[in-house]
């Protein structure tokens, strides 16, 4: 299938308040946040014509812009609808949801207390991260040559452009490898996280995640907790070592992007997408299409 640039197609994104032509909504090449990595995003999407947790992801928008001490011009309501409106400009109603807030091109150094700060929101068809065939018999993963940064180096629970680039680094790593995707530990050697999504195991009926001390706490990694313990299953937060994989019988990542996706390899240890995972990932797929009820 031949790809589609994203500055190349026919729609509508919403940029500083109001509507403009997909191909028009342009930046500066001497904007900061293009040379100092000075934005936040999110990546949301929607079903059936509602976005999920959509007030949640715009909070975080505007904690994220917060640590990296700039201002939203604009309150989360006015954020919430404006990424309703953009998808019914562009007449859709299951979509990926990228609104993204950043500095522009007034001061051209570290200092750019004097930036306007500016927001837009696209909107387009995405189907699932993986593949139906992958999440059906676990992606295969291999581990990330970088790390999650220590909290004292880096705005690590600030969902920010420049934390980025060691995932994308490490995403391709895996790609020439063949691998769907890769593991990435944190500084101190412990299992962190995908390169965009959360992760979980399971020994004996119990769940274990990474603690998220140094990465983000994901608003799907808090909903898959959420419907796991409904479900009457014992969820434990922790540091994991790498060994303990060993112990492991499944593993499945989670996030907006993957939803809930089954893993069966991470480097030289294996797992077999379970019960428990499989039933995780339905329940996930149906509340966000509103066919279950969270209690």
């Amino acid at each position: 299938m031949a790809l589609v640039p994203f500055d190349d197609r026919d729609g509508w994104i919403w940029m500083d308040g109001e509507f403009v032509q997909w191909r028009d909504a342009k930046v500066h090449v001497l904007t900061h946040g293009l040379h100092y990595a000075s934005a936040v995003f999110e990546g949301e999407r929607m079903y059936g014509g509602e976005i999920f947790e959509l007030t949640a992801h715009t909070e975080r928008l505007f904690e994220s812009a917060r640590i990296l001490d700039f201002e939203i011009p604009f309150t989360v309501a006015q954020i919430d609808q404006a990424c309703k409106d953009t998808c019914a400009k562009n007449g859709l109603t299951d979509a990926y949801v990228r609104p993204i807030a950043w500095r522009g091109s007034e001061m051209i150094g570290v200092s750019a207390q004097n930036t306007k700060i500016h927001v837009a929101i696209a909107v387009w068809e995405w189907p699932s991260y993986f593949s139906p065939e992958e999440k059906a018999k676990g992606i295969r993963m291999c581990w990330a040559k970088y790390k999650r940064p220590s909290p004292e180096t880096e705005p690590v629970h600030a969902k920010a452009t420049g934390l980025y680039m060691i995932c994308t680094i490490s995403k391709h790593a895996a790609e020439k490898d063949g691998f769907t995707d890769a593991m990435m530990l944190d500084y101190r050697g412990y299992v962190a996280e995908s390169t965009g999504s959360n992760v979980f195991f399971i020994k004996d009926g119990a769940i274990h995640t990474p603690k998220p001390d140094c990465f983000l706490n994901g608003i799907t990694r808090q909903t898959v907790i959420k419907l796991a313990r409904e479900k009457g299953f014992e969820v434990i937060e922790r540091h994991i070592k790498p060994e303990e994989l060993s112990g492991f019988t499944e593993c499945f990542v989670v996030g907006t992007a993957a939803e809930v996706t089954p893993v069966s390899q991470i480097g030289e240890y294996s797992f077999t997408p379970g019960n428990l995972s499989l039933s995780l990932m339905d329940d996930y797929a149906k509340l966000v299409r509103r066919e279950l009820v969270a209690a």
